[in-house]
């Protein structure tokens, strides 16, 4: 074999070599038809099962929201959120930052898995990572919020400590630099971010998550009608951990109300009031509170994004039969 025969070997041998790397990267990609041939009413399925929750208590909304947020920047989409704790092991969901995630959040998902997984065509086909992202966007629709197509293929992780949540979930107190910077480490900007908090006008905040700000005189917000309501709802000594609408104008529908209330000063924690207080992201906070519009396609680029952060393919994951234990 000649020089240049043994160099076109090479180069046929590198081509090939590229060609199937790429064949790889683009099979274990995320796409909106993922389950055409497994699975393909999955997500009529997934939704005839979250309306039927929906339609029993809206706090499956939030609830199935935050389970979303709180398993993306905690080991990436991959459903560890949903793992029960057992005698050898403190699973995620069992950190003081997800003692909160409410009850019903979980029972949408594991409604919605037992749905799918009574098809025969689609049983032991479907990821619980991929169900709560379809849960989360047709539970949006369902309050009032945008609907929007999502990206379907990821696999169920393969770990849940409750270690792994410390530092990677912002706590109510965090200023904008540090919520940028966190939102930043999951490949977010910072309208990302604000557009996300947005999430806020829905659900129920716990008195024990921003009390101090009430009794603290040295915080002169939120405003003084505000401030007595919550107040009220949440005295200095009491001994039980009430919750309160973190939208409390519309705590029903998914909007742009959460933007009008903090230029209101109705921002129930913290890390909402700075989104106005800081001239660095109070324009986008002015901007979202007129045009609902603006919002709402910013919040679809932004949850899409959020959706992708470090979702699991091959054999980093699995496809759980129970989606709160591991198979």
């Amino acid at each position: 074999m000649t020089t240049m025969d043994k160099n076109f070997t090479k180069y046929l041998l590198l081509v090939t070599l590229m060609q199937f790397c790429a064949f790889t990267q683009l099979g274990s990609a995320l796409m909106p038809n993922y389950y055409n041939t497994t699975c393909p009413l999955v997500e009529t399925i997934v939704r005839d099962a979250v309306t039927a929750k929906f339609k029993e208590t809206f706090n499956a909304v939030g609830g199935v929201v935050r389970l979303l947020f709180h398993d993306c920047f905690v080991e990436g989409c991959d459903a560890s959120v949903l793992i029960t704790s057992t005698p050898n092991n403190t699973a995620e969901r069992d950190n003081d930052f997800n003692l909160s995630l409410n009850d019903d959040g979980f029972d949408t998902i594991v409604r919605a898995k037992t749905a799918v997984d009574s098809v025969p065509q689609c049983t032991n086909q479907v990821s619980c990572a991929d169900i709560i992202v379809m849960a989360t966007r047709d539970l949006i629709a369902l309050a009032g919020g945008p609907s929007y197509s999502v990206e379907l293929g990821r696999l169920d992780g393969l770990v849940s400590k409750s270690t792994n949540v410390d530092g990677h979930l912002p706590p109510p107190t965090f200023n904008l630099d540090q919520l940028t910077s966190l939102f930043a480490s999951n490949g977010l900007s910072q309208s990302d971010m604000i557009a996300l908090s947005a999430c806020h006008t829905i659900g129920l905040g716990h008195c024990s998550k921003f009390r101090d700000r009430l009794y603290n005189t040295s915080d002169p917000s939120p405003n003084p009608s505000y401030k007595a309501q919550l107040m009220f709802s949440c005295p200095q000594n009491a001994m039980s951990d009430n919750a309160v609408f973190m939208d409390p104008v519309t705590p029903g529908v998914f909007d742009n109300q959460y933007f009008i209330n903090l230029q209101n000063g109705m921002g129930l924690f913290s890390s909402d009031e700075v989104l106005y207080t800081d001239s660095r992201s109070k324009g986008l906070v002015d901007l979202w509170a007129q045009s609902s519009s603006s919002f709402e396609q910013a919040f679809v680029v932004a949850i899409t994004k959020m959706a992708r952060v470090g979702v699991k393919t091959g054999l980093a994951g699995n496809i759980r039969k129970d989606c709160l234990a591991f198979n």
